[in-house]
């Protein structure tokens, strides 16, 4: 096939969802314009830094283009007289760094590619559109029977993954979509196994996994064709969102925020969990749940993109789980993934923050000591439970699956072994990872509370007691040596310390 031929590109090395920071560490007045410095790293090694230069108009570029999310995002105004003065510039300095520090900590919009060009423009200056076209094209010179009515812009989080909605030409009503995708750091597949693999998802059959029409790879990507559905996913259940709409401008800022009902909750979960049970059973590697990852048919959940271990893609919630070592496997993974999904269900919204300290009201007890038992500080400390213990707990136990279609999925054992190195392979990038962090936390916090305003008073309290102890020990040995050559002068050794011809010793301080 002509696809099969393109040139290997080698998979993309580089990890989209290490967190990028950027910090204004100077500004510089020209003719008309000022440029601000900016030292933007990846990740937590200070090695991997650069520096970028922005003006202020580059800034309002980049709102400009998030504005779609509908959030209220603190750019600094706009100032046409006095935009040069020093005090001016400072404190508009203030206000571009407040905005970098929101931008860079939001999960979806720190993800997003033009935050990423904006902070790390080499790494990011290729058009993935285009590229993603060129692939398309050549599959569909050997596959002629598919034809691509328009492309889905943004409709997905992923930089190197684009969408574009199908129709078989001799059935021109259905519609299908086209998902294509480059290599990631976590392939760990040869090329081989992995165009065999990929192929074999459109084999898999399970109640609660979403069909895949056409699978296929090569060295560099991999296509993947499924049935497309108006209703959306369970996000866009969530967020009362259009499937055709761009990600930022569907999950970004909800305008009602709205939980589903327990019952919904109990059913969605069960069947959630019972396909990744299944999947770890066969042993095949998931790591990609989340609520746009889960297709909704009726009343019934299924799972979407099992194709992303296989390519190597990296997890959504990465960013989250690589902060905590006790989350270490990827069915530990799934699970502190499946957390976030249920407290999206039962609170319509995301977590604020991971760890959860405490948990609004929620329509059953049952659905809280689920989630304290996955996404507290305890948790993280203790591991992740699971799945076949959420399995058991009370919000799962009773509901009754009435689906009876039997889950078929036959991997070859020489695949099983593969995948399994390539699983191995996966946890110990992301444990190493992890590793790393933690050192790196060790240190940041063993720097702050050395630098910190209490610590400089106790090691000033310190340092003059040091100073005085040192002075009243040097006040004595003064002391004995006057006492000592005065009695040598007077009467001889036999005269009494305490003699009144002896002088008073000197004070100490």
């Amino acid at each position: 096939m002509a696809f099969m031929e393109k040139p290997p590109a080698g998979k993309v090395l580089l990890d989209d969802t290490v967190p990028l920071t950027a910090q204004i560490e100077a500004s510089q007045s020209l003719h008309s314009h000022t440029e601000y410095i900016i030292r933007v790293q990846r990740g937590i090694s200070t090695e991997n830094s650069w520096q970028i230069v922005r003006r202020y108009s580059d800034f309002d570029l980049l709102n400009n283009s998030l504005q779609i999310s509908t959030l209220s995002l603190p750019l600094p105004p706009k100032k046409l007289i006095g935009n040069m003065e020093r005090e001016f510039i400072a404190e508009r300095q203030k206000g571009l760094q407040a905005y970098l520090d929101i931008i860079t900590t939001h999960h979806i919009l720190s993800n997003c590619e033009v935050v990423k060009k904006f902070l790390d423009p080499n790494s990011y200056s290729v058009n993935y559109t285009e590229i993603a076209l060129q692939h398309v094209s050549m599959f569909f010179r050997s596959e002629p029977k598919w034809e691509v009515v328009e492309p889905l812009k943004d409709i997905g989080w992923r930089i190197r993954k684009k969408y574009f909605l199908m129709k078989i030409k001799n059935q021109p009503k259905e519609r299908l979509v086209l998902s294509w995708a480059d290599l990631g750091p976590d392939k760990y597949l040869s090329d081989k196994d992995l165009q065999y693999a990929v192929k074999l998802l459109s084999s898999c059959s399970h109640p609660y996994i979403y069909k895949i029409t056409f699978a296929i790879a090569n060295e560099s990507s991999a296509l993947v064709i499924r049935p497309f559905s108006e209703k959306g996913t369970l996000k866009d259940l969530i967020y009362k969102a259009k499937p055709k709409d761009p990600f930022l401008k569907k999950y970004c800022n909800p305008k009602k925020i709205q939980g589903l009902e327990l019952q919904q909750i109990k059913t969605y979960g069960r069947q959630i969990l019972e396909v990744l049970k299944f999947l770890h059973e066969k042993g095949f590697p998931y790591g990609h749940l989340h609520s746009a990852n889960v297709m909704l048919d009726g009343d019934t959940c299924k799972l979407l993109d099992l194709e992303n271990s296989l390519l190597g893609l990296p997890s959504f919630y990465r960013s989250y789980f690589s902060q905590f070592r006790k989350i270490n496997t990827l069915e530990g993974v799934d699970v502190h993934c499946f957390g976030h999904l249920l407290y999206e269900m039962t609170y319509g919204r995301p977590p604020d923050t991971i760890p959860v300290e405490s948990f609004p009201p929620a329509p059953s007890v049952f659905v809280v000591s689920v989630l304290e038992s996955i996404l507290t500080c305890e948790a993280m400390k203790n591991g992740m439970p699971t799945v076949s213990r959420l399995l058991q707990m009370p919000l799962f136990s009773d509901v009754l699956l009435t689906n009876s279609e039997k889950p078929q999925f036959k991997i070859p054992t020489k695949l099983k072994e593969a995948l399994k190195t390539s699983k191995e392979c996966i946890e110990k990038r992301l444990t190493e990872e992890q590793k790393l962090i933690h050192q790196h936390r060790r240190l940041t916090r063993a720097q702050s509370h050395h630098g910190s305003e209490e610590e400089k008073k106790k090691r000033k309290i310190l340092a003059r007691k040091k100073s005085k102890r040192s002075a009243y020990e040097s006040g004595e040995e003064h002391s004995a040596k006057y006492s000592n050559s005065n009695n040598s002068a007077g009467s001889g050794a036999s005269s009494p310390l305490t003699s009144p011809s002896s002088p008073t010793p000197p004070s100490t301080a």
